[in-house]
């Protein structure tokens, strides 16, 4: 691969498998994407609904009654999802990120596009911390946490590199 592949690669946020790793089918594909989900996790996988772009999304789990505080009391004013199309014939996951603003309302949040949308590929880390008197009535931590886009896209991309196929980061779906 010559240094101009190299650049864009990494302009773009894509990632390759390395040369030895087999090409697994796209159903095999799918199932390590699905996968990456685990309970703990602030974000799901999730195949696309019909009125949405792509085969599956990657999204932050703010409508979870699990996280939806944590996101509130954060104050997180934007979110973002990925969105990714399998392109069997050239065997790769074309990924595009979208940001969303949110806006809360009585703890709940939501989402709708904002004024200023962003579509293409994106890197983002917030975080914070907020400490009072906890139910013992000692002064200590509340919460404390970081949202990083690399928390969502680092393990899709090893899934999808993993069964041999490419991770492509790119400003449209088509």
């Amino acid at each position: 691969m010559g240094i101009l592949s190299k650049l864009r690669d990494t302009f773009t946020g894509t990632k390759r498998p390395s040369s030895d790793t087999p090409v697994l089918s796209a159903d095999a594909l799918k199932e390590r994407m699905m996968a990456v989900n685990r309970e703990t996790a602030p974000f799901v996988i999730r195949r696309a609904e019909h009125n949405e772009e792509g085969d599956f999304l990657a999204e932050w789990k703010i409508v979870d009654a699990k996280w939806y505080e944590i996101f509130s009391k954060a104050g997180l004013k934007k979110v973002f999802r990925i969105h990714m199309k399998i392109d069997e014939e050239k065997k790769e996951v074309r990924a595009l990120d979208k940001e969303f603003s949110i806006s809360w309302k009585a703890g709940v949040p939501s989402l709708s596009f904002s004024a200023s949308a962003f579509k293409g590929q994106k890197m983002e880390v917030s975080g914070g911390t907020a400490y009072a008197f906890t139910e013992e009535f000692k002064p200590g931590q509340v919460y404390k946490y970081r949202f990083d886009t690399r928390e969502l896209k680092k393990p899709l991309q090893e899934a999808i590199t993993g069964a041999g196929w490419t991770y492509r980061g790119v400003i449209s779906l088509e």
